[in-house]
């Protein structure tokens, strides 16, 4: 009955993915006063901040990454979340890490906990794969990228980190190492990361 009662804005939430944001909803013609009611009738769910998605919806199954890919679409995944992401770590991130393009603000955040750096030109702008998460898409690095910046960051991760990350990819059988070397070389850290692949051969 409820959902009847809100068939345009139902339809325009299944347009964007079953997801809007506050500013989103604004800008397609649905006012804050109905977007409150779809709310209090249980048509939709506050996920975060300023962010609601349909509650008939299948549980999500990446509500954190949806939930910063919506609020930060500029942003990519990083470091130890974009290693969680292509199964090349066993850390538990604790929180979402996101590379924002040098000159960016950094965005207002509550929930979830997001940790944020700044990589420019080709550093932020390579390696870039969007992956389509309940429906969303998400900005990640691909996993050499992933790895030569989990390197170039060593020494806020741990090297144990970039180690088990390197012994995981190599396993998985799906290296690219020309990719790679490529990325390290764009990243000045090629010489340091070469002793370690040269180990692993």
């Amino acid at each position: 009955m409820a959902v009847r009662a809100f068939e345009r804005e139902v339809e325009l939430f299944r347009q964007h993915g079953g997801g809007l944001r506050m500013s989103e909803a604004l800008r397609l013609g649905v006012n804050r006063r109905t977007l409150y009611a779809m709310r209090d009738a249980g048509v939709v769910e506050p996920v975060s901040r300023g962010l609601y998605r349909l509650a008939a919806l299948e549980p999500l199954a990446h509500p954190d990454l949806i939930t910063v890919a919506k609020r930060v679409p500029q942003g990519v995944l990083c470091l130890i979340s974009a290693l969680a992401f292509h199964e090349l770590t066993t850390q538990v991130p604790h929180m979402i890490d996101v590379a924002l393009e040098r000159g960016k603000t950094k965005p207002r955040l509550d929930y979830p906990p997001t940790h944020f750096v700044w990589f420019s030109g080709p550093a932020f702008h390579q390696g870039i794969e969007t992956h389509e998460l309940d429906g969303v898409p998400v900005r990640i690095y691909d996993p050499e990228k992933t790895l030569v910046d989990c390197f170039r960051y060593r020494n806020q991760l741990g090297m144990d980190v970039v180690l088990e990350a390197l012994r995981l990819w190599r396993e998985l059988g799906r290296r690219k190492l020309d990719v790679l070397l490529r990325y390290a070389r764009m990243r000045h850290v090629e010489r340091g990361m070469r002793p370690y692949l040269e180990v692993m051969q």
